[in-house]
């Protein structure tokens, strides 16, 4: 698993992005770049493995600052 994991899966896209940090869970410690929703991050991520799985994170906090995100794991998907 590289910390580095590219583009959450349907969050691809030319606007504004954040960086996602996966706090916890399979994915733990990677850092994922995503775009913004209506200028906010948005609440859910589905983010694929390495291994083709996919695990389903939330926004950990609805408040945030800066130019990253925190994210906690909900499930795989």
């Amino acid at each position: 698993m590289s910390a580095d994991r590219g583009s959450a899966s349907g969050q691809e896209g030319s606007g504004p992005t954040i960086t996602a940090v996966l706090r916890d869970g399979p994915l733990k410690g990677a850092r994922i770049d995503t775009a913004v929703v209506e200028g906010r991050p948005p609440k859910t991520l589905d983010v694929p493995a390495d291994d083709g799985s996919v695990f389903r994170y939330c926004l950990a906090d609805w408040v945030q600052s800066g130019r990253s995100a925190t994210y906690t794991f909900l499930y795989a998907i």
